[in-house]
Parts: structure tokens; C-alpha cells; sequence
């Protein structure tokens, strides 16, 4: 891929065009393939874990519990407690996690053209991160439906965020995307700062603080789920039902025009929604870096830049990833899964733009 001035283009290098011409034909079989590596990471990480049930058995729960089937396979009570109550939901949530923030990431990068952005660009994570710091401040403790004051103004603070950023990026009358690129790099400073102070007055809440900004799923659970899922999801669908508008983006705002497009409207509710699915999913696992900053460049890198094949291919990517380093957080001694997705991620995908001969100019 080749970046110029900030902006997105077509990737380049031959053999970038040697792996999309074998490949970019055939996106049901790609997709195929991606559907695979997810039902071999969600029964991995179902069955993986400080107590092991072998594969066949979490297959023969799932399909049992989700089919009525019998596969003749027998297990414990112990071991269908571990699976449905206490893994499937975890593994599910990494799933929406990782498939809402890849989608998040592509739209963003297809809306501002340019392949450094991600779900947090407009102060999303800066947002979430106050909230939830300021939850831990205040006197006051409760769950509904099993989410605490921390979830509910992460999530506040996510979503208030990025409205503030939209409108002060449009008091110059512009509303251009370098102008609302450089307010959520000012707004996310500000949060930054509000977040420093927030730290330095928690006190003994300091750990639960650090805990939200490192990211992690060992409180997920079937409730919680229940309650992020239809936004993270949600917004995601109706995303890639505007994947028309998303292409006609990338070839820039008269282009776009030009091609039926209300670019101020759509632009709007592209950024409403992968607002929306960030917001929702960092509310339930905090800040996860680099799933959706490159689960759409390995895609991209593949199938090209159409909207239409990037979206779907990069939730089941993201999905994957969050999964697979999750699982990894677990088996280590459950280390904040932001850890792993930096220490396993960056490297790969350093490894990855080298081989491609990608660059970047800047």
C-alpha cells in the first residue's frame, strides 16, 4: 500500500497484485476461509484455558446446547458450567469486539482517507477513558442488567466526545476532514489531560483505571453481551449497507457528488455509526489498540480498496484477532489484552508492510 500526503491509494508492488489477482476474484472463498479460522479460534478459546475441555467435548456442548444434537459424546457438569457460563460469553464478546472495531477502523479510514486512522481518532478512546476514570471517582456503585457507572459513562464519554469534536470541526463552516482530524487530536488532548487528573486523585482506584485503559474480558458475561452486541453489530450492518457511499469517499467528496452521493449526510451517518460501534464495544472490554488500525490494511492489501469486500473480511479478521489474543492474555496469566495485541500485532504487521514492500510517505 502506498500512502502519499496522508492520504489513501490503491496498493502497489507486484506482488501485492500477484496475491489479489489469485485472490481478489474469489472473495466466497476467502470469505470461506475466514469463517473457518473463526470457528477454530471460538472453540480454541472455549476449550483453552487454566482448565483444559478437549475440542471434541466443547463441540459436542455447543452443538448439543445450540441444536439438540447428541454426538454421542459425554462430559461433566463441570465442564458445560466452564463452557456455556463462563467461556462462550468471553469468546463471544472478543468476537464483537474485534468485528466492531475493524469495521469502525475501515470506515474511518475510508472517510478521511488515510490509512492511520482508527476507532479512536476523533477522541473516542480519550472519551471512554475520562468517563470511566470519573466513575471510578464518584461515591456511587451499582449494576444494571450488569453494567456498572464504570461501563455507562465509558460509553457516554465515548459517544459525548466524538459529538463535540463533529461540531467544533464545523465552526469554521467547512466541516473538511483535516479540520475534523486536527479537533480530535485537540479534544483528545484536553480528555488526556482531564484523564491525567482523574488518575492522580483516584487514589486506591488507580489499578481499576489502569485495568480499563489496558483492555481486557474476564468480567464478560452473557448480560453484558446482551446489551453491546445489537449496537456493536448493529452499527456494523448498516455500515456496510452504505459500502456504495464509503468507495464513492475514497475517490474524494466531488467525486463522490458527482456519483449521487449527499456527501455531507452520508459522512455523517458513516461517522455516527462507527462512532457508535467503538463507543459500545470499548464500553464492555476498554481500550484495545491495533485490531482496528490493521485487520483493514491486511484486507485491504488482499482484495483492494472496494468497501464491499473490505467491511465483511475485516470484522472476520478482527474477530479472529481478538480472539486468538485474548486467548493468549488468559493462558499468560490474564495480562491486559491490549498488551498482547500490541506485542503480537505490531511485529506481524511491520512484517507484513515490509514483504509487501508497502511504504509510507509522509
Amino acid at each position: 500500500m502506498t500512502i502519499a500526503t496522508g492520504t489513501m491509494s490503491r496498493p502497489g508492488g507486484a506482488g501485492v497484485r500477484s496475491v489479489r489477482s489469485r485472490l481478489g476474484r474469489r472473495p466466497l472463498a476467502l470469505a470461506a476461509a475466514g469463517l473457518a479460522a473463526l470457528a477454530a479460534a471460538l472453540v480454541l478459546g472455549v476449550a483453552a484455558g487454566t482448565v483444559f475441555v478437549p475440542p471434541i467435548d466443547t463441540v459436542a456442548i455447543l452443538v448439543h446446547r445450540l441444536f439438540g444434537i447428541d454426538l454421542g459424546v459425554t462430559w461433566t457438569q463441570a465442564e458445560q458450567t466452564i463452557v456455556l457460563d463462563l467461556r462462550l460469553p468471553r469468546v463471544l464478546t472478543a468476537m464483537t469486539v474485534g468485528a466492531g472495531l475493524a469495521v469502525a477502523g475501515a470506515t474511518f479510514q475510508g472517510l478521511l482517507r488515510n490509512p492511520l486512522a482508527d476507532p479512536y481518532v476523533l477522541g473516542t478512546a480519550s472519551g471512554a477513558a475520562l468517563g470511566a476514570a470519573v466513575a471510578v471517582l464518584l461515591p456511587i456503585r451499582g449494576l444494571v442488567l450488569e453494567f456498572g457507572l464504570l461501563h455507562g459513562l465509558a460509553f457516554a464519554g465515548a459517544l459525548v466526545a466524538v459529538v463535540v469534536v463533529y461540531r467544533l470541526s464545523r465552526v469554521g463552516g467547512h466541516g473538511q476532514m483535516t479540520s475534523l482530524l486536527l479537533t480530535g487530536y485537540a479534544v483528545s488532548s484536553l480528555l488526556a489531560a482531564g484523564l491525567a487528573m482523574a488518575m492522580y486523585f483516584s487514589g486506591a482506584g488507580l489499578r481499576q483505571i489502569f485495568s480499563y485503559l489496558l483492555g481486557g474480558f474476564e468480567a464478560s458475561s452473557w448480560l453484558r453481551l446482551a446489551g453491546a452486541a445489537p449496537l456493536v453489530l448493529g452499527a456494523s450492518i448498516l455500515i456496510g449497507l452504505r459500502a456504495r457511499a464509503l468507495n464513492g469517499f475514497l475517490l474524494g467528496d466531488e467525486a463522490a457528488a458527482h456519483l449521487g452521493i449527499d456527501v455531507r449526510r452520508e459522512r455523517g451517518i458513516l461517522l455516527a455509526l462507527a462512532s457508535l460501534a467503538t463507543a459500545a464495544a470499548v464500553a464492555v472490554s476498554g481500550l484495545v489498540g491495533f485490531v482496528g488500525l490493521v485487520a483493514p490494511h491486511v484486507v485491504r492489501l488482499v482484495v483492494g480498496p472496494n468497501a464491499r469486500l473490505v467491511l465483511p473480511l475485516a470484522a472476520i479478521l478482527g474477530a479472529v484477532l481478538m480472539v486468538v489474543a485474548d486467548l493468549a492474555a488468559r493462558l499468560l496469566g490474564e495480562i491486559p489484552v491490549g498488551v498482547v495485541t500490541a506485542v503480537i500485532g505490531a511485529p506481524f504487521f511491520l512484517a507484513l508492510l515490509r514483504r509487501t514492500r508497502a511504504g509510507y510517505e509522509l
